[in-house]
């Protein structure tokens, strides 16, 4: 891992669509605290789902932060280069034991689901509202676990978050430099275990995203986080991970999130503008920043 000699900052979007008024917003906030400190501005390409991520979006991404006026260093970091560095990550975690095979499909886990909740069983949520991986095959056999891999049956890998809670032995926090949701600020107390056990690769994908982002990260040297306050809740995941696989603590800064007319995060599913359909009505870079406020 790179020296922390300097503050370094990150801008990290997914080439799955066009950037919109939220990516500027954490573009611009990364490069501009960095300037402000004399520190680093990184870019790095989260494009670990070969399937959804295009090249084409990916060239936009770079179009799109050149005309915000935005520099960063080179090289890019494109995670689709790098699996090697998340399966080292993957294999300490394993002999740690302390990620299994989990085998159950999303409709196999929603018939779950749907039994329990007919009984009058509520099913528990993590913070985003999706319910939790039952987990009922960490106590799996190996053989039968082996057995079932070696077919060729479809699994992800997910972490066990008692089993890693255990190993760590102790409260985690992470140093807030903005607000959470309901205010938080300052040391925050992670809670991780709300997640339940979390995917940490997939059969057919290297890294989820939980674990590829604090592998990055350290890998960079990054020691300031700004992003979306969407992101919040996880950054307790993401501690626990630091922990357990011995990388470094960034500090977090969570910023406000932009809003469409009804209230709801602007998303490339949702059909969001994006800043090339802003650029075509002859929007300027100064129009998206007083658009958002700055």
């Amino acid at each position: 891992m790179p020296p922390a000699s300097r503050p370094t900052f990150r801008f990290a979007p997914s080439p799955t669509g066009r950037l919109h008024l939220g990516h500027a917003l954490s573009a611009i906030l990364n490069a501009e605290e960095a300037r402000e400190v004399a520190g680093r501005f990184l870019l790095r390409i989260e494009n670990t789902d070969l399937t959804r991520c295009t090249p084409e979006n990916e060239a936009g991404i770079y179009d799109d932060l050149l005309w915000l006026g935005l520099r960063w260093e080179e090289p890019v970091r494109r995670q689709s280069e790098h699996f090697a560095d998340y399966g080292r990550a993957l294999e300490r975690l394993k002999a740690m034991g302390l990620i299994y095979p989990a085998f159950l499909s999303r409709g196999e886990v929603r018939w779950l689901i749907a039994e329990a909740e007919a009984a009058g069983e509520p099913w528990p949520r993590d913070p985003d509202g999706v319910p939790l991986y039952p987990g009922d095959e960490r106590q799996m056999p190996e053989a039968d676990r082996q057995a079932r891999m070696n077919s060729g049956e479809p699994f992800a890998w997910r972490l066990d978050m008692q089993a890693a809670l255990e190993q760590v032995g102790r409260p985690l926090f992470w140093t807030e430099n903005s607000e959470g949701p309901s205010s938080e600020t300052g040391q925050v107390a992670a809670d991780p275990a709300a997640w339940g056990d979390v995917v940490l690769a997939r059969k057919e994908f290297p890294a989820s995203y939980t674990l590829a982002v604090v592998v990055d990260d350290a890998l960079q040297g990054i020691t300031h986080v700004v992003r979306g306050r969407d992101l919040f809740h996880a950054t307790s995941v993401h501690r626990l991970l630091q922990v357990l696989l011995g990388l470094p603590e960034p500090t977090y800064h969570h910023h406000r999130l932009v809003l469409d007319d009804e209230g709801r995060k602007l998303s490339k599913s949702a059909g969001s503008p994006s800043l090339a359909d802003l650029r075509a009505t002859g929007k300027t870079p100064q129009d998206v920043r007083t658009m958002l406020g700055l």
